[in-house]
């Protein structure tokens, strides 16, 4: 019997993952938060929010604004909201509701509060076995998934069947993808691209050039592999796509938001007027407190991430700030 697959959340990467598994799966419940957005597109074909070129088989879609009827529907859950959100939208579920789930998480930021990575926070409140537990990462934009360019996924599991199983169901002419079981790796990588792709904005905001930006995302890449070291210390490549990839498609494309977040703070904007300029949730700037706090127990030496957290939360003069930063870099 098919494996029954749910997509929870109503974004642009939820919505890309909705447009990669409808090339494969023959139903997929997809979860949405608003009722309109989901009257819309039963009536339209189409997310109006959210790469709005993407045509839906409704065929192949069950709308659902009901959580926890998607998940009792599914055996496969794949949760795509901003990390910030993720508490309030599974509020009211228990471990009874996640049983014998696969839960996969596409979410890529750290859960405000505990301070924990999707696949820590499920396993600490819904008792979530970390065999049922994966991520799936890039290097990929939502926004190419939209136009089919050809790119790449990695999907993580401990379980090396439910990481190929999703794979397989993900992966099209315009998508390759590899499995992996570095859990942590994979979901720390994740989080920490948004964090030096705002740090790359932030230069670029200020005026510094490519040349520069070349060695900040190579001491980078540095800090990614000290700190999932530190975190989880396996045997992993560091330069392999879900790592480096990852971090130079979100560091410098055209699609990164938070790339885009960070060049606002650089020209001058402040936190909430570059939030409301965008309308999309820049992960980054969640996450980089939250890897703060996380870091005062493995103390692991992070100056991009530490510039990133004066400039945001301890409102540091991002000029300042960035031209200290530059005496730690080689």
């Amino acid at each position: 019997m098919e494996n029954r697959i749910a997509v929870v959340g109503g974004g642009s990467w939820a919505t890309a993952i909705v447009k990669m598994l409808c090339n494969n799966a023959t139903r997929i419940n997809w979860w949405l938060r608003n009722p309109d957005t989901v009257a819309y597109i039963k009536t339209h074909k189409h997310n109006p929010n959210y790469l709005s070129a993407v045509e839906f088989d409704l065929g192949k879609l069950n709308l659902e604004t009901n959580l926890k009827a998607v998940f009792a529907q599914s055996d496969y859950i794949v949760l795509a909201v901003p990390s910030a959100f993720l508490a309030e939208a599974l509020n009211g579920f228990t471990a009874e509701d996640f049983k014998g789930k696969v839960v996969f998480s596409a979410i890529k930021g750290i859960v405000p509060g505990p301070n924990l990575i999707v696949g820590e926070y499920l396993n600490q409140l819904f008792d979530v076995p970390y065999s049922n537990i994966g991520v799936i990462t890039g290097p990929c934009h939502a926004e190419e998934v939209a136009m089919e360019k050809l790119s790449y996924l990695t999907v993580a599991s401990q379980t090396p069947a439910y990481a190929q199983q999703m794979a397989s169901q993900i992966a099209c002419r315009y998508i390759r993808a590899t499995v992996s079981d570095d859990i942590y790796g994979t979901e720390y990588a994740a989080v920490l691209k948004n964090v030096f792709a705002l740090a790359g904005g932030i230069c670029h905001g200020l005026g510094y050039g490519d040349n520069f930006q070349a060695v900040l995302i190579s001491n980078s890449i540095q800090e990614i592999s000290r700190f999932v070291d530190a975190v989880h210390p396996i045997d992993r490549d560091i330069k392999s796509t879900a790592y480096l990839g990852d971090l130079l498609v979100t560091a410098y494309s055209q699609f990164s938001r938070n790339r885009m977040f960070g060049a606002m703070i650089g020209k001058g904007y402040s936190v909430k007027m570059a939030q409301l300029e965008m309308n999309m949730i820049a992960e980054g700037y969640y996450a980089v407190r939250c890897v703060h706090e996380i870091n005062k127990k493995y103390q692991v030496n992070m100056p991009i991430t530490e510039a990133v957290y004066n400039i945001l939360y301890e409102k540091i003069s991002p000029a300042i700030e960035i031209k200290l930063l530059t005496d730690k870099l080689s």
